[in-house]
């Protein structure tokens, strides 16, 4: 089943292939991807787009069980929730990393791919499902602080949803060597972005990939303008 989408048609002709773009863990497609800053000025440039909301978010489907948001299924809603043919994929931290593996098993026809902070690492494979499933229902809080983080981020949203879609993603580790993106790449980072540490050595796995920091954390780089502005620059905007 699709996973649904936000659609901005282009104001006027069609000046290039449809922008998708997926949002981060515990966020929402309207929190990274608002309309003012994404989707009106590239709809005033021609451009459509397609916010996807991931399940368990906001806009999203419910995740009741862990076997339905797998790293395959998920890839496979997202890739059913836009038109075939030819795109532009930006994703953002979770978004990037599915981004990628779209790409990668060119389940969509990617023409240009921006993967904004972006971890090198599977996190979450190292969370203790069963303390945050005990935290975010008035159990302690995890001694663990990966496995806190994630139970403070999800609790005040579908907890139970969002802990199933960590449970199914951590089926299959992200492992960027086994299958990489060959189309033309950016890959962008906070300066101060903790997550993202070490992104160098996976832009050194794709073939000509521009690789560029701009100011913030994790939550701050995705709201700066320079983000914003290379995104838009490399998508030819």
């Amino acid at each position: 089943m699709p996973l649904p989408v936000t659609h901005t048609q282009p104001a006027g002709p069609t000046a290039g292939p449809p922008v998708v773009l997926v949002h981060g863990f515990a966020s929402a497609g309207t929190k990274d991807w608002p309309a003012a800053r994404w989707a009106e000025p590239l709809a005033e440039a021609g451009r459509e787009t397609f916010v996807v909301h991931l399940p368990g978010h906001q806009g999203g489907p419910a995740a009741d069980d862990a076997e339905d948001v797998t790293t395959p299924n998920v890839l496979r809603r997202l890739a059913a929730s836009v038109p075939s043919g030819q795109v532009d994929l930006v994703g953002y931290s979770l978004g990037a990393r599915l981004a990628w593996d779209l790409a990668a098993t060119k389940a969509l026809e990617v023409r240009r791919l921006v993967l904004g902070g972006l971890s090198p690492m599977e996190p979450f494979a190292m969370v203790d499902l069963a303390a945050a499933r005990s935290s975010v229902h008035g159990g302690p809080s995890p001694v663990d602080p990966l496995t806190a983080a994630i139970a403070g981020m999800v609790r005040d949203q579908d907890a139970n949803s969002l802990l199933n879609l960590v449970e199914g993603l951590a089926r299959q580790p992200f492992d960027p060597a086994a299958s990489v993106p060959r189309v033309p790449t950016l890959l962008l980072a906070g300066e101060n972005d903790q997550m993202s540490q070490g992104i160098e050595r996976i832009a050194a796995l794709v073939p000509d990939a521009q690789l560029r920091h701009v100011p913030g954390d994790h939550l701050g780089a995705l709201a700066s303008d320079e983000f914003r502005a290379a995104v838009l620059e490399f998508l030819g905007v």
